[in-house]
């Protein structure tokens, strides 16, 4: 999956597992994974409740054989919720911050730092909120833990939910990511909307972004992957 000097990104909102067919089934959304062979790969509404054969962290580790970083955003009786890394580099560390807005539901941004090649990664999951104030909230908030000493190299990955290319969250990511264009991910079947992201500082490190689509993806979830291609 490794190949130096590239690395394959891809974030993907899995949406519980629940795909086009109103089935749970989290082996489809691994297939999916195997096919992509993502080296860092963002999830989004990872549901990680205890199943027959385990949790989802559980079995997305076992099956992929990668290593499974959760950032639970919702803590449940019944298992947690939220965002996930999941990644083939060696982890170094691991930041949790909670982004929620009042009275909506808990949102949260997972930092992993990682090791390639010698080169510390520091490797941002998020998922923004539905309104308009929520989401300029939360980027604010991003972009502040973001902006910390020594944050370079740094990638972010996630659903973002910004309908509005002119809206001041994205034009506040430009600033700090330089100038991006995502293909539409959103919904599966004929997307329009660009919800989905990966982004990298220094910008010019990542050259290519490219929407993941075959039979499997396009009942899985309700998003597409995205994925890319990073650069030393």
């Amino acid at each position: 999956m490794m190949n130096e000097p590239k690395l394959c990104l891809a974030t993907w909102n899995i949406h519980m597992g629940v795909g086009l067919d109103g089935r749970r089934d989290l082996a489809r959304i691994v297939r999916v994974i195997k096919e992509m062979s993502p080296d860092l790969l963002g999830l989004q509404e990872v549901d990680n409740h205890m199943g027959p054969e385990g949790d989802d962290i559980t079995m997305l580790r076992t099956m992929t054989g990668m290593e499974v970083i959760a950032g639970p955003t919702r803590l449940r009786a019944s298992g947690d919720y939220g965002n996930a890394l999941l990644t083939c580099l060696p982890v170094r560390d691991v930041e949790r911050y909670d982004i929620s807005f009042k009275k909506r539901e808990p949102r949260g941004i997972l930092i992993v730092h990682v090791d390639w090649f010698g080169e510390t990664l520091q490797v941002a999951v998020t998922h923004l909120g539905l309104l308009p104030q929520e989401r300029r909230t939360q980027v604010r908030s991003l972009i502040e833990y973001l902006s910390k000493k020594n944050r370079t190299p740094l990638i972010l990955m996630g659903d973002f939910n910004e309908w509005l290319f002119w809206g001041r969250p994205l034009r506040w990511l430009h600033r700090h990511f330089g100038h991006f264009h995502s293909p539409a991910t959103f919904p599966f079947r004929y997307p329009v909307f660009r919800l989905d992201h990966i982004l990298s500082d220094p910008p010019e490190r990542i050259w290519s972004r490219i929407v993941f689509k075959n039979a499997t993806s396009l009942i899985a979830s309700d998003h597409l992957p995205l994925l890319a291609t990073y650069t030393r």
